[in-house]
């Protein structure tokens, strides 16, 4: 069933439904819910990881398939120190498809959920949805055909206790031909190269389709940031992409730089729909706020564009860059910014590989 299409929820469909949770973590049939707690046999006695250690990396599910996940739900706990303040840039999560020994997903779990900057905060859209306290949703469809293997990695410094997490697939045999794999690759640049489009996604080889963008955006600059178009180089465009947007702010479905009137006072205008939206803004970096960094120090702003209506369709290759270009009273002006992204997007096997993933430390806000 497409994503949202409530019209065909009545027909009824062949496979099996099954979960994975930590209590469960083969989803065998019938197995859910066995462990004993101080309440007795059966009584949410293993609900969590109860620990991942420093540097650690656990299997949160391993599915033989074919069959097609459906829902994932994770949430970390916020009982961490100081030191650990990034801890949703720090906890690395990868999925791999069949046989894969290079992951197709790779993110940090934050930013993977449209959360960036190491903070969390509520995202309403379609496929993700972040909901009061860290609940962290994700609903792509994701088939496979051998096999499904998700982890996360614990890049902190310190342990990371109660890692909740729970995946949700069917087993099915309706894995047709022209299914692709989910794919979702973070990228960052601290500081942008003037006149040079920042690169979103590169090195897509094969057949696919382009569903969306998550971008975290700290503006190291003066004045509005937003005039950057947005363009998809498709099936071996060179110097000039097939498809090019007109600003930030209007392929993130907003106008007029988010701009409103609040006791006649121009502010920021957030937003969540179901395929677009500015969930999240910062006047300053949230975990550093003293009297070296003021109110006004390097603002921090989330978008999400998903593509579920109008995805970016390619037969060969694809590479989508977004450019760095602002405007004040003397006109446009090439920018520098730090900004950071997840691309995500279904294709046919085998996929380019990834980029070198940055080091714990490169991924923190700075």
């Amino acid at each position: 069933m497409v994503l949202g299409e409530l019209e065909n929820i009545f027909r009824l469909r062949n496979g099996s439904s099954r979960a994975i949770t930590w209590e469960n973590r083969t989803g065998e049939k019938g197995k859910g819910g066995m462990a004993e707690s101080e309440l007795g046999p059966s009584r949410k006695g293993s609900p969590c990881v109860p620990e991942i250690a420093a540097g650690e990396t656990v299997t949160l599910a391993e599915i033989i398939g074919p069959g097609i996940i459906q829902h994932i739900w994770m949430t970390v706990t916020d009982r961490t120190s100081e030191r650990n303040r990034y801890v949703l840039r720090d906890l690395v999560v990868r999925m791999y498809w069949d046989d894969e020994e290079t992951p197709s997903v790779e993110s940090p779990l934050g930013d993977l959920f449209c959360c960036g900057f190491g903070v969390s905060y509520q995202v309403n859209s379609q496929p993700i949805a972040v909901n009061p306290t860290r609940g962290f949703n994700m609903y792509f469809p994701m088939p496979f055909r051998k096999k499904a293997r998700i982890t996360v990695e614990n890049q902190c410094d310190e342990d990371i206790p109660a890692f909740f997490y729970q995946v949700d697939y069917c087993l099915t045999d309706e894995v047709t031909d022209d299914a692709g794999y989910f794919h979702a690759q973070w990228k960052r640049q601290h500081i942008t190269e003037k006149g040079k489009d920042y690169v979103i996604l590169d090195n897509v080889q094969g057949k696919g389709q382009y569903v969306g963008t998550y971008m975290a955006l700290t503006t190291l600059e003066r004045y509005w940031y937003g005039e950057g178009e947005v363009k998809f180089y498709i099936d071996g465009d060179k110097e000039y992409p097939t498809i090019c947007g007109t600003g930030t702010e209007d392929y993130f479905g907003g106008a007029w730089s988010f701009a409103g009137q609040e006791e006649g006072k121009t502010v920021e205008q957030m937003f969540c729909t179901p395929y677009l939206g500015y969930p999240y803004y910062s006047r300053h970096d949230t975990f550093i706020h003293n009297d070296y960094h003021n109110d006004d120090q390097m603002p921090q702003r989330s978008f999400y564009r998903w593509h579920i209506a109008d995805p970016i369709l390619f037969k060969e290759d694809l590479k989508v860059t977004i450019q760095q270009i602002g405007v004040y009273y003397g006109g446009l002006f090439e920018r520098q910014d730090d900004v950071a992204t997840v691309a995500y997007w279904y294709q046919a096997e085998p996929h380019g590989k990834f980029p070198k993933f940055p080091a714990r430390k490169e991924r923190w806000p700075r």
